[in-house]
């Protein structure tokens, strides 16, 4: 399997926020978000592993600020890094009002996907190589990552978390 290289899986997807897409106070509806996030992050990893995904974890999502009614969204999504079968996928949400020309940062999220096989079943997916500093940093911050959510979903002992045995064992 060869390595692929986080702009291989880069995603930018783009949607106008409708009257149906938001709320009583003119905002886009952080249920409808989520799911435009899920859609370009499991496109993100697809191309990563070429084969059908399934979202495993959401991390925390944080709205900065809201998207309003007739605002342009613009979603950025690029895989951090690549496991045995399943892939961390980091996005940024930005807003952007066309008429006043101002772009702003609406949200980031981490969210996780497994390949899965013609079965359903996990499969293997191909390494991720980071070429620049920044997914260099991303990369390296992915494990710890991965740990918290192992350790929060009851997948992994504190003390099996190598990386992060400080914070939770005393020696």
């Amino acid at each position: 399997m060869q390595s692929k290289k986080p702009q291989d899986t880069h995603v930018i997807m783009s949607e106008l926020v409708l009257p149906n897409d938001t709320n009583t106070l003119g905002n886009l509806m952080g249920g409808k978000l989520m799911h435009w996030m899920d859609i370009a992050a499991a496109i993100s990893a697809q191309k990563h592993c070429n084969c059908p995904v399934v979202t495993a974890s959401v991390d925390n999502v944080s709205f900065n600020n809201p998207i309003k009614l007739g605002n342009l969204l613009t979603i950025e999504a690029k895989l951090t890094r690549s496991f045995n079968t399943s892939m961390e996928v980091y996005l940024r949400v930005w807003g952007e009002d066309l008429s006043a020309q101002y772009k702003y940062l609406s949200n980031e999220a981490y969210l996780t996907f497994v390949a899965l096989d013609p079965n359903g079943r996990p499969r293997k997916v191909p390494v991720i190589t980071p070429e620049t500093d920044e997914e260099r940093k991303m990369f390296d911050g992915a494990l710890r990552r991965r740990q918290i959510r192992l350790i929060l979903g009851g997948k992994m002992k504190p003390e099996e978390a190598g990386e992060l045995r400080a914070l939770f064992i005393k020696d």
